[in-house]
C-alpha cells in the first residue's frame, strides 16, 4: 500500500476519514471539495506532532511545497486527523493508503421551556431533589448554532468560578463574551464574505437547545402572550460550554468532527447534538457517531436527535448503540388556533398564532379557485406562482397543504387555513393561520361548496393544559435501525412539540416574518434532545461516577410505559418512542442497569465484521478475537432487546444479557413478561439475588413463535423488580418488507 515517506503513523494510530463541504473552495480550487481526513486515535508517543504529520501528508498527496489554500481544519486534541481541499485523484490516492480507513462525502447535516419540566416531574417540591453544588460542577457541551449570551437565560448572576476541571477556552469571536455560566464557547462555521465569524447564535436554535438543557429559570416569560411561565432548563445550575457548527442552516461535517474535538478534550460532561446526518449511514462515515465514540471513551455522554423524517419508518439518522438517540412526543400543553366559519361552526386547528384580527370574518377562497395558471393540483397546494394576486387579496386562503404557506401572504391574503395529514403540532408562522386535520379541513371545504359567498374568522391562538399527552409526534423518525436491525432505535422520547426557551433577536421567528424575540416556540427532535441531555446531567449529580451506558440505561428501564393509544399514525410503536417517556425522577434509582464499556462496544463492531484495518485504527491497534468476530450485534448488552426475523416463518432466538445492581444490597429480583400473546419468552434464571452493591448477574431471554407480517412488529417487556424498583425492557421482533 502506498504510503508517505517519514510518516508517523503508528500501529494504533492513523484512520483517514474524508468529507465534502459546499463551502465555495478557493480560487484556482474550485474543483476540489472540502473532504476530512480522520485518523483514528491520536498516537501515545511523546514526539508526535499531529499538525506536522497532517503537512507532510498533505505535501505527499497533493505535491505542494504550501498547503495554506488546501487545509481546512486540525483534529488534534481528542482524535487524530484533518480537513482539507482536494481532487478526486488524490482522494484515491489517500484511500489506499495503508492507514486509511474510509473516503466519503461531507454533507452539511440538518438541524433537527415553560412546561415541559413541569410535565415530566421534574420541578420543585420533594418528588424532585437537587443537589445545587453538584449541579453547579457539571458542563454540558452544546453542539449547535451557537448562542445568544446575552440572554437571561445565561446570565452568571450567582455562580461562581467555572470547574477546576474545565479545560476549555472562551473563542466566541469579536463582541462575544463568555462568563460564569456560559464558560466556554468556539465556532468552525465557513467563512462568508461580509459575514462575522463568531459563536453567536444568527439561527436562534442553538439558543433554545441549550437554555432547554440548562438555560436559568427567568420568570414571566412568553411568545407575545402564549405559555406564559418560568422559562428553565433541566439543570439550571449546570455551566455551558457552546461549539457552532450551523450558520445560515448549514452544518459542515468537517465543523462538526471539529467540534467534538475540542468538547471532548475541554472536559465536558457531557454533549448534546441537536443535528442529524443522513438515514442509513455506516458508522465509520457518520461524523457523529464517529465523534460520539472517541467522547464515550472518554466517559462522556453523547445525546442526539432522532430525526424528523417521521412517519415514515427507518428514518431514525442516530443508529450507533453509543449514541443517546432521542425521539420527540408532545406535553399537556398545546397552541389551539380556531376557526369560526360563516355558519356559526367552529372548527380547531392548530398553529402559533399571535395576530388578533378581532373576530372579523373575511371571504374564504380556495387555492384552486384563485388560480389560473397552475393545474389542479398545483394551484390546491397554494403551489410557488399559482396564485392571483387579485384573487386573493384581502381574503382568508385555503390550502391543501401548508408547504407554500408564505405564497398567500406574499400576495396580500389577510390569513390562511391549511390542511394537515396530521396537525399535531403547531408551529409560529408569520401571519394568521390555522393548520386543520383532514376532517376539520374537510369541514370547510364542505362550507364552501354548499355556500355561495362563504367567509370565516381566523381567532388568535389560545393556550391549553389538558390535550392527550404524551403522544409520539408525528415528524419524529422511526426505526427500524436501518444500519443494525437488532439495536432498537430511538432509545427514549422526550417532550419536543411546541417548546418555549430562550431565542437569538437577531433570527426572526418565521419566514418572512419582521418580529424579533429573545423567547420563541419551536418543535422538533431537536427541542427533545437537551431534554434526555438535562436528565442525563441531573442523574450526574446523584451518581456522578456513572458511566455514559449506566445513565443511558437508568433512563431506559424507568420510562412511562407507551402503547398504541398513546402512539399516533401507525403500528410501529416502539420504532416510534423506544423504550417509552422518560421519567427524570424515577432514574435517579433505576435497581438495576445495563452497562457496556468500550470492549462490548469493540466485540459489537467485531461482530458486523468491523475487522483488519479498518478496526485496528480506530481503537488502537486492537484486532478482533475469533471469540468476538462470531458475536451476535443482539447481544450487546443494551437495555432493550430487538431482532429481525423473516415474516411468517417459525423463530427461536437468545439474547444474553448483565445487569449490575446500584439499588439496594441483599435483595431478590424475580422476572416478569407482559404485553404479548403472540410471542413465547423464557428467561433463565428467571429470579436471582443480589448480596452487594454492583454485583452482577447475567441472564438468557430466548423468544420463540411465529414471525409477524412483512413490515410489521411483535413486542413484550420484560420487567425485572425487587418489590421496589421495576427495571423494563422492550422486547421487539420485527419483520422486513
Amino acid at each position: 500500500m502506498a504510503k508517505p515517506s517519514g510518516s508517523y503513523c503508528l500501529p494504533f494510530a492513523c484512520l483517514y476519514v474524508l468529507f465534502v463541504s459546499c463551502a465555495s473552495a478557493v480560487k484556482n480550487d474550485q474543483d476540489r471539495q472540502v473532504y476530512i481526513v480522520y485518523m483514528g486515535a491520536l498516537p501515545a508517543r511523546a514526539d508526535y506532532v499531529p499538525m506536522d504529520h497532517h503537512t507532510i501528508i498533505l505535501q505527499e498527496v497533493t505535491g505542494e511545497s504550501s498547503i495554506k489554500n488546501r487545509l481546512v481544519r486540525n483534529y488534534k486534541r481528542s482524535f487524530n486527523g484533518f480537513a482539507a481541499r482536494l481532487t478526486e485523484t488524490e482522494i484515491q490516492t489517500l484511500a489506499s493508503m495503508e492507514d486509511v480507513v474510509s473516503v466519503f462525502p461531507s454533507k452539511n447535516l440538518k438541524i433537527q421551556t415553560t412546561a415541559s419540566w413541569d410535565f415530566m416531574g421534574l420541578k420543585k417540591g420533594k418528588s424532585a431533589k437537587r443537589h445545587l453544588s453538584i449541579e453547579s460542577n457539571i458542563i454540558i457541551g452544546v453542539i449547535d448554532s451557537g448562542i445568544y449570551p446575552l440572554s437571561d437565560s445565561f446570565s452568571d448572576k450567582g455562580f461562581g468560578p467555572p470547574p477546576k476541571k474545565w479545560k476549555g477556552a472562551c473563542q466566541g469571536g469579536n463582541n462575544f463574551t463568555c462568563n460564569n455560566k456560559l464558560i466556554g464557547a468556539r465556532y468552525y462555521t465557513p467563512k462568508l464574505e461580509g459575514v462575522p465569524q463568531s459563536a453567536m447564535d444568527s439561527m436562534g436554535h442553538g439558543t433554545h437547545t441549550a437554555s432547554t438543557a440548562a438555560g436559568n429559570a427567568v420568570n414571566d416569560v412568553s411568545f407575545y402572550g402564549l405559555g406564559n411561565g418560568t422559562a428553565i432548563g433541566g439543570v439550571p445550575n449546570a455551566r455551558i460550554s457552546v461549539y457552532k457548527v450551523c450558520g445560515i442552516t448549514k452544518c459542515p461535517s468537517y465543523g462538526i468532527l471539529s467540534a467534538f474535538d475540542d468538547a471532548i478534550a475541554d472536559n465536558v460532561d457531557l454533549i448534546t447534538v441537536s443535528i442529524g446526518a443522513d438515514y442509513g449511514l455506516r458508522f465509520e462515515v457518520d461524523p457523529i457517531a464517529i465523534g460520539a465514540l472517541h467522547a464515550m471513551a472518554k466517559g462522556i455522554l453523547t445525546v442526539n436527535a432522532a430525526g424528523n423524517g417521521g412517519p415514515d419508518l427507518s428514518t431514525v439518522s442516530s443508529v450507533a448503540p453509543w449514541l443517546f438517540t432521542v425521539g420527540a412526543s408532545n406535553t399537556n400543553r398545546g397552541f389551539l388556533t380556531k376557526v369560526v366559519l360563516g355558519d356559526g361552526k367552529t372548527v380547531v386547528g392548530r398553529s402559533v398564532n399571535t395576530f388578533d384580527l378581532k373576530g372579523t370574518k373575511y371571504p374564504l377562497v380556495y387555492g384552486e379557485s384563485a388560480s389560473s395558471s397552475c393545474n389542479a393540483t398545483a394551484a390546491r397546494l397554494c403551489s410557488r406562482g399559482c396564485l392571483d394576486k387579485k384573487l386573493v387579496r384581502g381574503k382568508i386562503v385555503l390550502c391543501d397543504s401548508s408547504d407554500y404557506i408564505e405564497e398567500a401572504k406574499s400576495l396580500g391574503a389577510v390569513a390562511s387555513i391549511v390542511g394537515s395529514s396530521t396537525g399535531d403540532t403547531a408551529f409560529v408562522l408569520s401571519f394568521p393561520v390555522s393548520v386543520l386535520a383532514v376532517a376539520e379541513y374537510n369541514i370547510v371545504l364542505s362550507y364552501m361548496n354548499s355556500t355561495k359567498n362563504p367567509k370565516a374568522a381566523v381567532l388568535k391562538s389560545e393556550t391549553i393544559y389538558n390535550q392527550k399527552a404524551p403522544v409520539i409526534a408525528s415528524y419524529s423518525s422511526r426505526g427500524p435501525n436501518p444500519i443494525v436491525p437488532d439495536i432498537l432505535k430511538p432509545d427514549i422520547t422526550a417532550p419536543g412539540s411546541e417548546i418555549l426557551a430562550a431565542y437569538s433577536p437577531d433570527d426572526p421567528p418565521s419566514l418572512s416574518d419582521t418580529r424579533h424575540v429573545k423567547y420563541s416556540i419551536l418543535s422538533g427532535t431537536s427541542m427533545s434532545c437537551p431534554h434526555i441531555a438535562a436528565v442525563a446531567a441531573y442523574l450526574k449529580t446523584f451518581h456522578p461516577r456513572w458511566s455514559p451506558s449506566t445513565i443511558k440505561s437508568a433512563i431506559m428501564t424507568t420510562a412511562w410505559p407507551m402503547n398504541a393509544s398513546t402512539s399516533s399514525l401507525n403500528e410501529m410503536n416502539e420504532f416510534s418512542y423506544g423504550s417509552g417517556h422518560v421519567d427524570p425522577v424515577a432514574a435517579i434509582h433505576p435497581g438495576l442497569v445495563y452497562e457496556a464499556n468500550k470492549v462490548d462496544y469493540i466485540t459489537f463492531l467485531c461482530g458486523l465484521n468491523y475487522t483488519g484495518k479498518t478496526f485496528r485504527l480506530i481503537f488502537d491497534g486492537k484486532n478482533c478475537t475469533k471469540e468476538q468476530s462470531r458475536s451476535l450485534p443482539r447481544n450487546l448488552n443494551y437495555p432493550s432487546m430487538t431482532a429481525q426475523v423473516l415474516a411468517t416463518k417459525l423463530f427461536e432466538m437468545s439474547f444474553r444479557r448483565t445487569v449490575t445492581n446500584v439499588g439496594m444490597s441483599n435483595t431478590t429480583y424475580k422476572a416478569k413478561v407482559v404485553g404479548s400473546k403472540v410471542l413465547n419468552v423464557k428467561v433463565i434464571p428467571n429470579v436471582f439475588s443480589l448480596k452487594s452493591m454492583y454485583e452482577k448477574k447475567s441472564f438468557t431471554v430466548t423468544v420463540s413463535g411465529k414471525g409477524p407480517k412483512a413490515g410489521k412488529l411483535v413486542s413484550a417487556q420484560l420487567i425485572w423488580s425487587d418489590g421496589f424498583h421495576f427495571v423494563r425492557s422492550p422486547i421487539v421482533v420485527y419483520a422486513a418488507k
